[in-house]
């Protein structure tokens, strides 16, 4: 096909606005463009330039490589050019991304992003092979089974983190503020990511763990805290846990939020075309009744997590505690082309209900912790701190009915220091609150 041609109907295909240079009378006066004209626009030289790249890469490559591939790879480039979450979905891509949605698949339980060349760990997914690794958010990845992850393979590197269960790969790791890789194997086992989690840290305070928001995250959580409530006292306080939870869908996000709001603004989306310009609000009915909420966020907050954390910070619902969130601030729409093949693109950003968009900045916590951990003591301290700790002191009550208040160690805080000091926020919160006149309408 020659080069015209062949530009024309690439032109075409994509929906491109030529200028043709040959169809213009020279004696003619220049037709008058507007902006959005001049933007869209494309002159006839530069598909020319394409069809000619096209050509020499089909004639001169080492190896050869068919039309069909090529134009692949154009669309992959066009889409992977545009922002880190836009893509082209072949068939294994579209699997994958109904796998995630739905948390089950076959890999290490890891969320990665491209970014420069490089997979940079957004967050792993709990109890995962990724990690029990000791892979964390933050960490980069550089190198698969030895090979080297460069820009022109990177994003064919991620499919490598994924494959059938019991196989081994070994991932070179370097940790954020490390200098050098450390090499990490791991083995692969089916993913099924448990998206809520609930226990009681104690007697009236609730531990909700949101892992990643799934198609049933929001039916999830109203379940487990339903089953909670219905064996135990009613709530004075609940510590939300959404560290290293890379998001997922938005419409979970907003369930979730509605579900501790009777009112309010949850989150806009504003974007180029109508459909895109959203607005979302909550509904009556808190499921723990305006009791205190303390939301736990680190860098590896993302997304679908950080619009949880606004909804509810900007809505005075709950305070923010840990570290920056990641700072992903943008909505992606799956686009089909044919029944096998779609396109991942960036169709709006989101803004918190105080009209603030997070996009790489995150959400700053309102109270910042530092990334530490807690250490139980072996040996009881050598100083005195009460009477309990004289020799052959009278025994109290409590003692003696074995009720005397267990130390931090014992009571499924351990090493966890974020969570603990959670909870010394949500008492002093909960000490604070004012009785309700009467319990909200429950939501179904």
């Amino acid at each position: 096909m020659p080069n015209k041609l062949f530009a024309l109907a690439l032109a075409a295909a994509a929906g491109i606005s030529l200028a043709r240079a040959d169809e213009v009378k020279p004696d003619a006066p220049p037709a008058p463009a507007n902006e959005a004209t001049k933007k869209t626009t494309v002159d006839i030289n530069d598909v020319r330039q394409f069809a000619a790249v096209f050509a020499l890469v089909k004639q001169a490559y080492v190896e050869p490589v068919d039309d069909k591939t090529l134009l692949q790879s154009a669309v992959k480039g066009l889409l992977a050019n545009l922002d880190p979450h836009s893509e082209y979905l072949d068939e294994k891509a579209m699997t994958e991304l109904s796998e995630d949605t739905t948390g089950s698949y076959n890999g290490l339980g890891i969320e990665v992003l491209t970014v420069e060349g490089v997979l940079r760990v957004v967050a792993p997914i709990d109890d995962s092979p990724a990690e029990r690794g000791g892979i964390k958010a933050g960490d980069t990845i550089v190198r698969i089974d030895g090979k080297p992850i460069t820009s022109e393979n990177a994003s064919e590197a991620s499919n490598l983190l994924r494959g059938k269960a019991g196989t081994q790969v070994t991932l070179g790791v370097v940790h954020e503020g490390a200098s050098a890789p450390v090499d990490i194997k791991l083995t692969r086992e089916p993913i099924r990511v448990a998206s809520v989690r609930t226990r009681w840290i104690e007697p009236g305070y609730v531990y909700l763990r949101i892992a990643q928001f799934q198609e049933d995250t929001g039916g999830e959580v109203k379940r487990k805290l339903a089953k909670l409530r219905d064996k135990s006292q009613p709530v004075k306080g609940l510590v939300l846990d959404l560290r290293s939870n890379p998001g997922g869908l938005l419409t979970s996000a907003v369930e979730v939020s509605d579900d501790f709001l009777d009112s309010g603004l949850i989150v806009t989306t504003k974007g180029r075309l109508k459909q895109s310009d959203l607005a979302f609000n909550a509904t009556r009915g808190d499921l723990i009744d305006g009791a205190p909420i303390v939301v736990l966020a680190d860098n590896g907050t993302a997304s679908a997590a950080e619009i949880v954390a606004g909804a509810l910070k900007d809505n005075h619902r709950a305070l923010i505690m840990g570290r920056r969130t990641f700072g992903k601030g943008s909505v992606q729409t799956v686009l089909p082309l044919d029944e096998t093949h779609a396109i991942k693109l960036t169709t709006a950003r989101y803004y918190t209900p105080s009209g603030v968009s997070i996009q790489a900045a995150g959400i700053q916590p309102d109270i910042e912790l530092g990334d530490l951990k807690l250490v139980a003591r072996d040996t009881p301290p050598s100083y005195i701190t009460g009477e309990r700790d004289l020799p052959n002191h009278l025994k109290g009550d409590s003692e003696r009915d074995g009720a005397a208040e267990k130390p931090l160690s014992q009571r499924g805080n351990t090493e966890d220091y974020a969570l603990s000091e959670a909870m010394n926020v949500l008492k002093g919160l909960a000490l604070q609150r004012k009785p309700a006149p009467a319990a909200a309408e429950k939501k179904g």
